[in-house]
């Protein structure tokens, strides 16, 4: 068995500018899984970058917060709760539209690599 703890992964800024916790990574944990499993956060007013994962798909599971997902040029309302597919390949961000910090769970298959996601960087003094 293998747990891990949230307080026990290191927080980090992800290419997207989510506050990143990394839970389980095959390549890393040398576990015998096919994809990848995060913890992302978001504060109140801020958005994502925009980005694409070329060659995997991704679910969010939102756990505490309020956003608007856009996927492509479609955008949601999600909430705690909510479960949102991203096909592989499609242009996507998220924005903090509440007063809490947005908190999600990011399930990539096959897992995440860096070489696999293109980001588009914000011009500073955007959120």
């Amino acid at each position: 068995m293998f747990v891990r703890r949230l307080e026990d992964c290191q927080q980090f800024i992800a290419g997207d500018c989510s506050l990143l916790r990394e839970f389980f990574h095959p390549d890393k944990e040398q576990l015998n899984i096919g994809y990848s499993l995060a913890h992302a956060e978001v504060l109140p007013g801020e958005t994502t970058c925009c980005h694409r994962i070329k060659q995997s798909s991704e679910v969010y599971y939102i756990i505490d917060g309020e956003g608007l997902m856009h996927i492509n040029n479609q955008q949601f309302s999600v909430e705690k709760g909510c479960a949102i597919y991203i096909p592989e390949g499609a242009n996507q961000y998220i924005k903090n539209v509440g007063k809490n910090i947005l908190k999600f769970l990011c399930i990539v298959s096959p897992p995440w690599q860096a070489d696999n996601e293109e980001v588009e960087k914000k011009e500073k003094g955007s959120s």
